[in-house]
């Protein structure tokens, strides 16, 4: 029987050394023995199965390696059993890696859905290779974080891969350059083969991405680019701390166009320019030797790439009310969270025990704009999937998953007219932060923040408004509690007993001249915005978002 799990270590002495180099080694060894194994797990082999394309690391005749791209109709690739897969694709005869998936190769595959995020990589050696296919012998498999991948949609294109013109060169072209600066995703091919035997040696083939122009062209002979934080196995540097010969494929997805690159790479453990890489743990500089240039090498054609995807680490867990929870996350590489504006969204994404696939779900900044963190501010549902995760099972420490901050519910700064921010239960949280961006301001124009809760039990972020409303002249707090509990106070606790329905705000803003932003349950948001309606403010002067349980 194939064991399930590795016994011995899954690392390669070059992979220990950084690992102990960087303290992470006697954390990541227990972990990774769960989670390297020797052979495809069930859902590993469906997946790839699924797949249209695959990453290929290998090594040429003359020892170099080269990454590439192979692809076919779902189901080019199979597993018939456990520790075999099979690739009905080759490289074609213009590809750098033509001719190299001979017996005995080493090969390493990344399996990357890059609409869904997901990726498992397969190490090994090529058991039999015919003319169009391979069945490649299992070494080693394992999941990989979703970190820095750009979510695109892949379809069919037109061409023969076949018929790909090659193009080789020893340095890179202006247009060559043109399209690494561009790119935000290339797949790196590095790898180790010590004396002996172990399943540690061999090929890997990586994913790097970032914003576009994070890969830095010296020269035509010179790139440099940023090593971030990743899941600590450090295949990739423990690869190269060993053998420094290394492989780069960029794609042009809009039009199946490869460039690939060999060379020798340096790694740069304290960089003296860290700042141009913000977040980077060290940088990586590329020597190159030889350029291959291939038109239209793959069949396929990807959608422009979508918002990056960021691994998030929460760094406080705060209680805002009885069932409210705030949760404060910071970008886990250390390199600055990008800018929101008052209103918008955090998505973000889970992995939530007996899910097949990650959780998506959005939820409302909570925070001051222009803060290093991010701050959402969620309801625990006794239903929701993800509320109650959060809440139960989520501490500080955890890592998440997050794209760019979004929305169209955002704060307009353009008028003087009066503001209005009319919230009830959670619905608060994105009023929170419209606050604090008011809280800025210098032109005086009035400021009503008004909400509705059940008591104050279910009030959350209560003592923050009345503290940052309190600070900034003309602005004004309004709290209506439906069922006050004795131990409230008005004048103190809450402003009125209610609802906060039309009558209320017409009470408080007899004119009603002025900008509303809503936030709450879908009937709250239906009422308010047919009482304000009646009483002549129109639509333009209406601004909501509604709340539910996935939100």
């Amino acid at each position: 029987m194939v064991p399930t799990r590795t016994e011995s270590s899954p690392f390669h002495p070059g992979e220990q050394q950084v690992q102990t180099r960087l303290g992470v080694r006697e954390e990541i060894e227990p972990w990774a023995r769960q989670v390297v194994r020797p052979l495809l797990p069930e859902g590993h082999r469906v997946f790839y199965a699924a797949l249209p394309y695959v990453v290929a690391a290998a090594r040429d005749p003359a020892g170099r390696p080269w990454v590439t791209m192979l692809g076919g109709e779902p189901g080019f690739m199979s597993s018939p059993e456990p520790t075999s897969l099979v690739l009905g694709a080759v490289p074609h005869r213009g590809d750098a890696l033509a001719g190299a998936f001979v017996p005995g190769a080493d090969i390493g595959l990344l399996g990357i859905e890059l609409h869904t995020r997901r990726r498992n990589r397969v190490n090994g050696r090529v058991a039999e290779a015919g003319d169009a296919n391979v069945t490649l012998a299992v070494d080693q498999a394992y999941g990989n974080c979703p970190q820095y991948i750009h979510p695109r949609e892949w379809r069919v294109g037109s061409g023969r891969p076949a018929d790909a013109p090659r193009r080789a060169s020893a340095s890179l072209s202006p247009r060559h350059r043109q399209m690494i600066v561009d790119a935000d995703t290339f797949f790196i091919a590095t790898g180790y083969r010590g004396a002996g035997e172990s399943p540690t040696f061999g090929m890997d083939a990586s994913h790097r991405g970032g914003a576009p122009g994070f890969v830095v062209v010296d020269d035509e002979r010179r790139l440099r680019f940023p090593d971030y934080a990743g899941n600590n196995h450090f295949n990739t540097i423990g690869n190269l701390l060993l053998d420094p010969h290394v492989g780069l494929l960029f794609v042009d997805f809009a039009r199946g166009d490869f460039l690939q690159i060999t060379g020798r790479a340096t790694i740069e453990w304290e960089p003296a320019d860290a700042d141009t890489f913000p977040g980077a743990r060290r940088i990586v500089e590329i020597s190159i030797d030889e350029v291959v240039d291939s038109e239209r090498a793959l069949p396929l054609r990807w959608d422009a790439s979508g918002d990056t995807i960021r691994e998030l680490r929460l760094v406080a867990k705060e209680r805002e009310s009885e069932d409210v929870v705030s949760f404060v996350f910071e970008p886990r590489d250390g390199a600055p969270a990008a800018g929101f504006v008052a209103g918008q969204y955090l998505p973000i994404e889970l992995e939530v025990p007996g899910q097949t696939a990650p959780v998506a779900r959005t939820y409302s900044l909570s925070g001051r704009p222009g803060d290093p963190r991010y701050r959402i501010t969620v309801k625990r549902h006794p239903q929701g999937l993800v509320s109650r995760h959060l809440h139960d099972h989520v501490e500080v420490g955890a890592i998440i998953s997050a794209r760019d901050p979004q929305g169209e519910f955002t704060l307009d700064v353009t008028h003087a007219r009066p503001v209005v921010l009319v919230s009830a239960g959670v619905g608060v949280t994105p009023m929170v932060s419209m606050l604090h961006a008011l809280s800025n301001r210098t032109d005086g124009r009035p400021v009503w923040f008004v909400h509705g809760a059940r008591d104050g039990r279910s009030h959350p972020l209560a003592a923050e408004v009345r503290r940052v409303a309190a600070a900034v002249p003309h602005t004004r707090v309004h709290v209506a509690y439906s069922r006050p509990r004795a131990e409230d106070v008005e004048g103190r606790d809450y402003d009125s007993t209610g609802r906060v329905d039309g009558p209320l705000l017409e009470g408080l803003l007899p004119d009603l001249e002025a900008a509303f932003y809503l936030c709450g349950p879908t009937g709250f948001m239906a009422a308010m915005r047919q009482a304000l309606a009646e009483r002549g403010v129109v639509l333009e002067r209406i601004h909501s978002e509604s709340f539910g349980p996935s939100s």
